[in-house]
């Protein structure tokens, strides 16, 4: 008889082991996949980032690019159009003035009265030819005893020259030979070169312009022993004075008499003005042409706050267009 391994003997028979149930089956399936999501999420968070920095990058690099396009554009084109735009109203203002300025001949001859309310107090009868008054019959009454009419005149062997003129001819011819001086085809290649021609030119308008609308204060007792006092016939006593000047688009005579007041000298003054016209125009040119300087250095200045940009700083791709 075959010997039997007692092991296998006494061996009783396993239970079978019972289903899992499909909740929890189902529940280890879903956090497996949420796993797996998270970890499809996680992966993909820097490569987003990136991409949106890059962009953000790319973008900068856009405009810096189209910045300094328009600039060389500026520089190339546009300063050039000013400069002859500028050129055309200054010459135009050259022409109304009544002195020989920029193939204007000048020397144009106006009659103008000035006078106030009684005429008695002054009244002025004058004929002003380019930037001096040629003849003028002048009548004042004094401010003190006798109180009577002074009387006194400007001949042609001894005028008036009104110095304001010759100054705001001066400084406009300046400016448009600050234009001269740029070739048609120079190619600026900086904001700097830009700012310096149209600084020279807006100092040189600016300083016409104020000559004309401001005229220079003098001490009475200059205005008495002055040059121009020399000019009236008769001569008048060492207490009085007469002025002329221009002011905004006026010509003025003032007249100006001392008074010793217990050893106290006070002056007392009267005025009378009359507009002129050449000189009205004048002054509209000249602020037409402090407006486009002031539009040209107003758009350079905004790119000179880029430093690095100069004409050629762009890559050679970028050149092209």
């Amino acid at each position: 008889m075959r010997q039997t391994n007692s092991l296998y003997i006494n061996r009783h028979g396993q239970r079978p082991l019972p289903p899992v149930p499909e909740i929890i089956l189902t529940a280890e399936n879903d956090n497996q996949s949420d796993d797996n999501n998270s970890n499809i999420y996680n992966t993909n968070t820097n490569p987003v980032t990136n991409t949106s920095e890059l962009n953000k990058m790319d973008a900068e690099k856009q405009e810096a690019k189209n910045l300094q396009m328009e600039f060389e554009w500026v520089l190339k084109e546009e300063v050039h159009q000013l400069l002859k735009k500028l050129k055309v109203v200054l010459i135009e203002c050259a022409h109304r003035f009544p002195v020989p300025l920029y193939e204007n001949e000048g020397k144009k001859t106006e009659k103008f009265i000035l006078s106030v309310s009684p005429p008695e107090q002054l009244k002025a009868i004058l004929t002003l030819t380019g930037d001096t008054i040629t003849q003028a019959d002048i009548s004042f009454k004094l401010s003190k005893p006798p109180y009577q009419i002074q009387r006194t005149s400007i001949t042609q062997d001894s005028p008036w020259k009104l110095q304001q003129v010759q100054d705001a001819a001066n400084h406009l011819q300046q400016a448009i030979n600050h234009i001269d001086d740029v070739d048609d085809s120079y190619h600026f290649k900086t904001s700097d070169e830009v700012l310096h021609v149209i600084g020279n030119i807006l100092e040189a308008l600016q300083r016409g312009r104020l000559s004309l609308i401001i005229p220079k204060k003098k001490p009475i007792d200059e205005l008495i022993k002055g040059r121009n006092m020399k000019c009236l016939a008769p001569n008048l006593s060492e207490d009085l004075a007469v002025s002329f000047y221009l002011q905004s688009h006026k010509l003025i005579i003032a007249v100006y008499q001392l008074t010793n007041i217990q050893g106290t000298m006070r002056f007392d003054s009267c005025q009378a003005e009359a507009s002129v016209n050449w000189l009205n125009e004048v002054l509209l040119f000249l602020t037409a042409g402090l407006q486009l300087c002031q539009q040209l250095k107003d758009k350079i200045s905004v790119f000179s706050l880029y430093k690095d940009f100069t004409v050629g700083s762009r890559s050679s791709s970028a050149l092209s267009y």
